[in-house]
């Protein structure tokens, strides 16, 4: 199993909200998430829900190598629930949550769950790719995007703005409609999008946070075939940096219109071979 790993808070002085780690034939890639500027409802916070949340899912998949993806996150967050649900606010409207991929090779296929919008890239022995990223987040941020992205990356107009927006996108989170994401509710592993594909027609795989595939979807500096092809020559750190130097030429969003001037980054390729 030869993985390589790259992952980078939005700034140096924060706390990275990513978790990604592998074991033999199993690997898992969370993106934590709040709401910006607001408490959580949780004295653990935001990092240590997806890590804790990632560290058990990856040890489900191992230890019950025929139990579904699905059944083993929702396991997982019954567990993290009961970590903390005693005291914490779980019904907070800010309580932590987090996207999941995860990805388990057994029995010559290779089974994929993905659940919020982190992405799982395949790429074919033929040269081929396939991205599979759950589009609910997306589609429900275009409806209520409205004046978001015509006003400057940080401006106290735009600080208003995004909050009003993340507000009304909190209010249709696991709900029929809106978009599902890993939380307090084991429910919402039954919504993830899963999967099998064949391992011998895989050359690689690569777990992907959203600030790691803004170089894509965001910033339109490469398609999936141009960051795989940053992922072998340059590995993870090398699509984080082109990432990063993106970002640092548009500190004001004005080119690409984003939440975030910066977001943690994170990538785990899986070579197959």
């Amino acid at each position: 199993m030869n993985v390589v790993l790259g992952s980078q808070p939005a700034d140096s002085g924060r706390e990275n909200e990513d978790f990604a780690a592998a074991s033999f034939g199993a690997a898992v890639l969370l993106d934590g998430a709040g709401v910006a500027g607001a408490e959580t409802g949780c004295v653990h916070g935001i990092a240590w829900f997806s890590s804790t949340l990632g560290g058990l899912l990856l040890a489900d998949i191992a230890a019950h190598p025929a139990r579904p993806l699905a059944d083993c996150l929702a396991d997982s967050i019954r567990t993290v629930r009961s970590l903390h649900e005693d005291t914490c606010d779980l019904a907070y409207r800010a309580s932590p949550t987090s996207t999941v991929v995860a990805v388990r090779a057994e029995a010559g296929a290779l089974e994929y769950l993905v659940l919020g919008d982190s992405t799982l890239l395949l790429a074919e022995t033929d040269g081929s790719t396939d991205a599979i990223t759950d589009q609910r987040l997306d589609d429900v941020g275009k409806r209520l995007r409205g004046p978001v992205d015509t006003l400057p990356t940080g401006s106290p107009e735009h600080s208003a703005a995004l909050a009003q927006y993340r507000d009304a996108l909190t209010s249709l989170r696991n709900r029929p409609g809106g978009f599902w994401i890993a939380g307090p509710d084991p429910r919402a592993a039954e919504h993830a999008l899963t999967g099998t594909v064949p391992l011998n027609s895989l050359a690689s795989v690569t777990l992907l946070s959203d600030g790691a595939t803004r170089l894509v979807d965001s910033f339109e500096l490469a398609d999936w075939k141009g960051a795989l092809g940053i992922l072998n020559s340059s590995g993870p750190d090398g699509l984080i940096r082109r990432v990063r130097a993106a970002e640092a030429d548009d500190p004001n969003g004005r080119r690409w219109p984003r939440g975030k001037t910066r977001d943690d980054a994170t990538a785990l390729h899986w070579v197959m071979s």
